[in-house]
């Protein structure tokens, strides 16, 4: 598992919280994209399909970008991520 990060995803909007694994070689933009679909299906539709949706560390409240690798922020083990608009 060297090649992901198991993170604790709090999504707001519909007062849940996941723990996933992120892939640490693909683009922010497109790991919001894959958990926009994950947690639809999860939630049986309470989180609508959205491409404003954001990614936000937990702790430090930075927004991060989506143009970004994974690897080059600072998302490690057991941070704490927020998604939301």
């Amino acid at each position: 598992m060297n090649n992901k990060v198991f993170v604790k995803l709090i999504v707001p909007e519909i007062d849940k919280i996941y723990d996933v694994y992120l892939p640490i070689n693909k683009k922010i933009g497109n790991i919001i994209v894959l958990l926009n679909k994950a947690i639809y299906e999860l939630s049986e539709g309470d989180l609508k399909l959205s491409d404003s949706n954001k990614l936000y560390n937990g702790v430090s409240n930075e927004i991060y970008k989506s143009d970004v690798l994974l690897y080059n922020t600072n998302i490690r083990n057991s941070s704490v991520l927020i998604l939301m608009e």
